[in-house]
């Protein structure tokens, strides 16, 4: 469906599970704060008592100056309005309404009636709204969204919970800020397709989940089947009907084309391929369901302590991105601003970014995929440990890993970071055991990708070795990460590599966070782990912190700090307004070893 050009962010919000009759509602919103917690006990949702007296442009936090509002000061209620009505097209259909992400608690009314509740600040969620909207008129939607900005043990990421940020901490998000969209969909339908690629045998795996909890010898079910078409550059290379026995049931399809079994076909960055795939479910040989999707076939793994990209050694070089934007915060202003995120990204000479404590937009995701770079996923951690935290944290991984699933561009995860929510790790066994346990539920999910229990220092059981490390001094670098052994015993922030209990047993090591160094513009304020005073010596710098791991015998990948400056951060390659700080090509010669005159 065309969507009006006025509308912020309009494309689609979901690109590899794209259905075409849908409904984008981001735009302009009724608005207001309920700091007094009054919202529900007046039953604004019904339309009564005080009218939302602001206006807000969705997906945008009104902590944002795109908001048209740019308050940073902590209003943890609020509240949203909009009408809408439903296009002629989903006359007959089931009607679902999404939102990509609300931070940090969201109840949802429709027509006065509660459609939904959802916890959880980076996660998407929606609701079967058809039984409480009318096709012939006018429809409302009442968002109350709630934070917990002073919590320390909410899973937050880099929002600050104190009133200004300052530090590595930034300006809280809280609310909508991510597109709200209606969809049309039959009512037998499918929610979502699990598609795993196994190049070792030239086939996807593919498992289906449909809308309702179907049983073997349930009439519907019996009566469904799913057409998988796949297509490469044009050419199709494998067609499928699937009968729908039981929900949930594995299959796999074996690409077949005239050039059989074609490396040159498996997705790296340097060679971004991907198939489309488009998913029909039939019901008593009808289609009632049509989904366009895509996969990248490759393999992420480790053999005899190598990390393996396609059963071939990889070099990863990554950039930490922490996913602000000036103007939008958490939410990129455009789609087009992800899209050059990437794409600065790879002119520097990276490989790959690790999304920093940010669950982040699939759209950047999409852009990941089709042009090529890898990603570290990562959870949005609280800074504090409490059993109300394990709860919260483990339900929203849980769907943080399920959203993210298909992209080929994902090749960690990343549950925890630097001992945020676990602050007592080194010696609290209890501490120790949810590090342990998240490990383990992000295998149970996902067993194709590694997994860091504890990205930087104190590990527990973990498929990678990850260390941060912000020493400037090149020579102190070379000599750390001459041997395995240098690097798992140094210390340097002042933590052990390993908890207590656990031990080095041979994982890739990779230096996760590294530089950080501060190359501020005129008259700026602001930090970094060590400063530049010109162009010449931010090169200088930034050759003597990545060439040592280079030329390291043990280190497998570097992740270095960071992409942009963000607030107070003043140790970007870029600054936060995206300008380079340097030639992007004096940026990638020095990634690959070099140190070009300026």
């Amino acid at each position: 469906m065309n969507q009006h050009p006025a509308i912020p962010r309009p494309e689609y919000p979901r690109p590899q599970f794209e259905r075409s009759d849908w409904l984008n509602l981001n735009g302009q919103w009724e608005f207001d704060y309920d700091d007094r917690d009054e919202g529900v006990r007046e039953k604004w949702y019904a339309g009564v008592g005080k009218p939302l007296t602001r206006t807000i442009t969705v997906p945008y936090c009104f902590q944002s100056k795109l908001s048209g509002i740019g308050d940073p000061d902590i209003h943890d209620i609020v509240w949203y309005r909009r009408t809408f009505k439903l296009p002629d097209s989903f006359a007959g259909k089931r009607v679902n309404l999404h939102f990509g992400a609300v931070d940090y608690e969201a109840q949802v009314w429709v027509n006065g009636q509660l459609a939904a509740v959802h916890s959880g600040g980076h996660t998407p969620f929606q609701a079967d709204i058809t039984d409480y909207v009318t096709s012939s008129g006018s429809n409302t939607v009442v968002v109350r969204a709630q934070d917990y900005s002073r919590d320390v043990s909410l899973p937050r990421g880099k929002q600050y919970w104190k009133d200004r940020s300052e530090g590595i901490f930034y300006t809280r998000t809280t609310g909508i800020w991510q597109t709200v969209w209606l969809e049309a969909v039959a009512p037998a339908h499918l929610r979502r397709v699990r598609m795993t690629p196994d190049i070792d045998h030239n086939r996807i795996h593919l498992q289906f989940d449909l809308s309702h909890p179907y049983t073997a010898g349930d009439p519907v079910l019996s009566s469904l089947a799913v057409r998988t078409t796949i297509s490469f550059k044009g050419e199709l290379v494998a067609e499928d009907l699937f009968s729908m026995r039981r929900e949930a049931e594995s299959r796999s399809i074996v690409l077949t084309d005239k050039y059989g079994h074609d490396s040159g076909r498996w997705w790296s960055p340097q060679n971004p391929q991907l198939y489309d795939v488009t998913f029909e479910l039939i019901q008593d040989g009808q289609p009632v369901d049509v989904v366009k999707s895509y996969f990248g076939m490759r393999k992420i793994s480790i053999d005899n302590g190598k990390l393996l990209l396609n059963n071939r050694p990889c070099f990863m070089k990554l950039v930490l991105d922490q996913g602000y934007f000036p103007d939008g915060l958490l939410t990129a202003p455009t789609d087009e601003a992800l899209r050059y995120d990437v794409e600065a990204t790879k002119a520097m000479g990276f490989n790959g970014a690790r999304k920093h404590q940010k669950v982040e937009d699939p759209r950047y995701l999409y852009w990941c995929d089709k042009l090529g770079l890898l990603v570290w996923g990562e959870m949005a951690n609280s800074y504090m440990y409490s059993e109300t935290y394990v709860r919260r944290m483990t339900a929203e991984w849980t769907e943080a890993v399920e959203r993210d699933y298909n992209h080929p561009c994902v090749v960690a995860w990343v549950p925890l970071n630097e001992s945020w929510g676990v602050p007592n790790i080194a010696h609290d066994n209890q501490q120790q055991m949810h590090a342990k346990a998240m490990y383990y539920l992000t295998k149970s999910l996902d067993v194709t990708r590694p997994v860091v229990s504890n990205d930087g220092w104190e590990h527990a059981t973990t498929d990678l070795c990850t260390i941060h490390d912000y020493e400037w001094r090149r020579e102190v670098l070379a000599e750390r990460y001459s041997s395995a052994d240098q690097a798992v015993s140094a210390v340097p922030a002042g933590r052990a590599i390993f908890a207590g209990g656990f031990a080095y047993g041979g994982e890739p090591i990779l230096v996760t966070e590294f530089g950080g160094i501060a190359f501020k513009q005129a008259n700026e304020d602001g930090w970094g782990y060590s400063g530049a005073k010109d162009e010449a010596d931010f090169a200088r710098r930034l050759a003597d912190v990545v060439h040592p791991l280079l030329q390291s015998p043990v280190v497998q990948g570097y992740c270095y700090t960071q992409l942009t400056d963000v607030e107070q951060e003043k140790n970007g390659l870029l600054t936060y307004d995206r300008k380079p700080k340097l030639p992007l090509d004096v940026i990638r010669q020095i990634n690959q070893g070099k140190l070009p005159e300026l």
